[in-house]
């Protein structure tokens, strides 16, 4: 266990059944590998909402509109699109860097992964992007460890709402529609 999930463990109790999933199956379908943190993360909590605010992804999500293969298809998609009239990040501009997403928040905002050419995903760290704008952030840091780090308030975001975290903090796992 990550030191990152077992401070997701004090702050939100786990519900009382796991995730299996077959990891194998689900990165061929996205043609990369995940990292192990993120993994863990889904055993544990699955497809969850944190603080009323912030969806963590899940593949084969209850909730189809956080299902996490479905995401990277059409986020890719779109970015492509994007880039034709935006700047891409600096962190993007290696070549085969791309980005993956991981969480998205009710406001719009998109967390990714940042993958770069022969970066061990568990190397990968994490990239925000604001609603409807060319702001991105950048946080060394994975993303079970950013998750733990804003909901105890010690990494702080510009792009994200002032009001996540929130206190006491919410956890709910994501259900069908």
């Amino acid at each position: 266990m990550t030191n990152a999930l077992a401070r997701l463990l004090e702050i939100a109790p786990p519900p009382s059944d796991s995730r299996r999933k077959d990891w194998g199956e689900i990165e061929r379908t996205l043609g990369v590998d995940l990292p192990a943190d993120y993994k863990e993360l889904i055993h544990v909590y699955g497809g969850s909402n944190w603080d009323d605010y912030l969806y963590v992804l899940e593949p084969g999500c209850p909730n189809e509109n956080y299902e996490l293969i479905e995401w990277v298809e059409n986020q890719a998609d779109n970015l492509e699109g994007l880039w034709e009239f935006e700047r891409k990040p600096t962190e993007l501009e290696v070549e085969g860097s791309r980005v993956i997403p991981w969480a998205t928040t009710d406001n719009g905002e998109c967390l990714y992964w940042l993958v770069r050419p022969g970066l061990d995903p568990d190397q990968w760290t994490v990239m925000v992007n604001e609603a409807r704008g060319d702001r991105w952030e950048h946080f060394s840091v994975s993303c079970t460890q950013f998750l733990a780090s804003s909901l105890d308030g010690e990494l702080q975001s510009n792009i994200l709402s002032s009001l996540f975290p929130r206190t006491p903090h919410e956890f709910r796992r994501l259900r069908t529609v």
